[in-house]
């Protein structure tokens, strides 16, 4: 995959957290939970376009650390919505899917750039 084509698919990953969170119950619980995973979600994709524009390896590895941290709070914080009832898991299985694949990909990013470092 190159990087372009990962830049478009966490971008879509963003947009796709935005449509779940707007279309939540208007309450406390979901508009907490909402806000954090909004947050998360779309900080995926704009901290994955700082990591393409890192002045270095180690650079590079620090920020693809952080879309890690956030991929992985997106999808804690989509298991909460579903185990409080607020989302059902057939609804957000795909997007969950996703979010774990873009984690596997950067995990993946992370090992290969430590190696070559």
């Amino acid at each position: 995959m190159t990087r372009d084509e990962f830049k478009n698919r966490t971008k879509a990953y963003a947009l796709r957290v935005i449509r779940l969170v707007e279309a939540l119950p208007r309450d406390a619980i979901s508009k907490t939970i909402g806000h954090q995973l909004l947050r998360a979600g779309t900080s995926v994709a704009a901290n994955y376009r700082a990591a393409i524009r890192s002045k270095s390896t180690a650079d590079f590895i620090s920020k693809m650390g952080t879309v890690e941290e956030e991929c992985d709070e997106s999808l804690f914080w989509i298991e909460l919505l579903i185990d409080c009832g607020r989302v059902k898991a057939n609804r957000v299985s795909s997007l969950m899917a996703e979010g774990e694949e873009i984690l596997a990909i950067t995990v993946a990013s992370i090992k290969t750039a430590r190696r070559s470092k």
